[in-house]
């Protein structure tokens, strides 16, 4: 009995290996010579990427569709628009795309949908339509009228529009204005809002229609999920993925990014980074390849400290190494901070006033992400101390020089040689705001109500390239679109 089911046992595994050996055989004898038909694809050209239309301004998109028998298709556009109660009424048909634009000054994703009716295949090609409005373009000025905030808007054409805040929202800006700030998505490339900033408040604007928000944060007290009692603003920056940090009440707040960039809560203030401290108003960002940290200096102990930005802003004081100790100590300063610039994301300039009133100027580099290092380069009395004060107008160059305005003048001043270069514009009123383009081969200086565009780069010692006059204030603060 035992002997018959090993007999059988044994023959039903060579019945199998023997299937297995004719399957692959037969795989073997097969070349595969095999009869495919693959249909040809309609060539689409002319589509674009994207398309600028002026809410209101009629579009046409025609584009060019060879290859195949043109009159075996058929054509459908499917405009996605959230915000439409009836999807069907962004659908149309037909080869060639004319609409009278009616949406909102948003990016919308259009889908081109070719239909071949002899085989019943689908050919999908995405793209986008990007409403506009008169202020797609342009920039947006902060001035301050005795006492009251001013938003100015510069046409490409440079012609102006002013108090444009107060005539589209019938309303006024918070007072104290610091800045205006263009928030974008510079990773993703998305435009997201305008912020005014004030000393005790703020408003966030729709970027296409200058319009408070309704839908997401329209105030900076909004922007908290749980706002101070009061806001005292030291300094608010953008973060290149499209939120603000900055001081705030003495503490350091950052905008949340854990979520969609579009999403209602994006970019909004939890807890700021815990820990005892009161910073000074100013500080720096610094970035390291992908990283960024941020130096800071601790009004209340004198003290240069460490906020890193481990997915929310975290504090971590003096928890840094140093080096160069006999030149400073930059955990016991001793002094008050009055201003500080970076260039070229390496050396710091920190200006400093000392309990007599001297001012000192102290070089130093910081690495807050990888050695955790402070390193102290040098301190030394400033030989310009009456340029020196809390509220004084400087930018950093990347190329290494710090321009630096005092009274109606702007000097150039390279802080390696300490050389100094009054810049050849002559100014009427006291200079209220200095700016770098991106190119940095344009110094932009706002003086007694108008703007002036100064040649910068090699070989250039501040000639006008054009001036803007008629913007009602003392200039603050500029931002642009382009």
């Amino acid at each position: 009995m035992i002997f018959n089911k090993l007999k059988l046992t044994g023959i039903i595994k060579y019945s199998f290996i023997l299937l297995i050996c004719t399957f692959f055989y037969g795989c073997y004898k097969d070349k595969g010579n095999y009869s495919i038909h693959i249909p040809n694809e309609p060539i689409v050209q002319g589509l674009d990427t994207v398309y600028e239309v002026r809410v209101g301004d009629s579009l046409i998109i025609k584009p060019k569709i060879t290859g195949v028998e043109l009159s075996n298709l058929s054509y459908d556009w499917q405009i996605s628009a959230p915000e439409a109660i009836d999807p069907e009424a962004n659908h149309y048909s037909g080869a060639t795309l004319r609409l009278a634009f009616g949406l909102g000054a948003n990016r919308y994703k259009v889908r081109f949908t070719i239909s071949d009716l002899s085989n019943n295949m689908k050919y999908f090609h995405d793209f986008y339509i990007q409403g506009i409005t008169e202020f797609s373009r342009g920039s947006l000025v902060l001035s301050n009228d005795k006492g009251v905030s001013k938003l100015t808007f510069i046409k490409p054409d440079n012609s102006i529009l002013p108090n444009i805040y107060e005539i589209i929202n019938n309303e006024v800006l918070p007072s104290e204005p610091l800045h205006i700030i263009y928030a974008n998505h510079s990773i993703a490339n998305t435009p997201l809002a305008y912020w005014y900033i004030g000393k005790h408040g703020g408003v966030r604007m729709t970027l296409e229609e200058l319009k408070k928000e309704k839908v997401k944060p329209g105030t900076l007290k909004e922007n908290f999920f749980l706002p101070p009692e009061n806001i005292d603003v030291g300094d608010l920056q953008m973060y290149e993925q499209g939120v603000l940090l900055g001081v705030i009440n003495g503490k350091f707040y950052g905008g949340a990014t854990s979520t969609w960039n579009q999403s209602n809560t994006y970019g909004m203030f939890g807890t700021p980074a815990d820990g005892n401290y009161v910073l000074a108003p100013q500080f720096i960002i610094t970035k390291v390849q992908n990283d960024h940290f941020i130096t800071a200096y601790e009004s209340n102990k004198r003290q240069f400290v460490r906020v890193n930005l481990y997915g929310g802003a975290m504090y971590f004081g003096t928890q840094y190494s140093t080096v160069g100790r006999e030149v400073f100590d930059p955990t016991n300063v001793k002094m008050d901070l009055m201003q500080m610039v970076q260039i070229n994301s390496t050396d710091i300039y920190a200006y400093m006033k000392d309990d007599a009133g001297k001012i000192y100027e102290l070089k130093f580099k910081t690495d807050f992400m990888r050695e955790f290092k402070f390193e102290a380069l040098q301190k030394k009395l400033f030989s310009h101390s009456e340029w020196i004060h809390a509220d004084t107008k400087m930018v950093a160059s990347r190329v290494g020089y710090i321009y630096i305005a005092y009274q109606d003048k702007v000097f150039r001043y390279n802080p390696l040689n300490e050389q100094v270069q009054e810049l050849q514009m002559a100014f009427k009123s006291t200079v209220t705001l200095l700016k770098l383009d991106e190119s940095e081969d344009t110094l932009i200086v706002g003086a007694g109500g108008s703007l002036y565009y100064l040649a910068v780069q090699v070989g250039k010692n501040g000639e006008l390239v054009k001036k803007i006059d008629g913007i009602p204030g003392d200039l603050v603060d500029i931002t642009w679109r382009k």
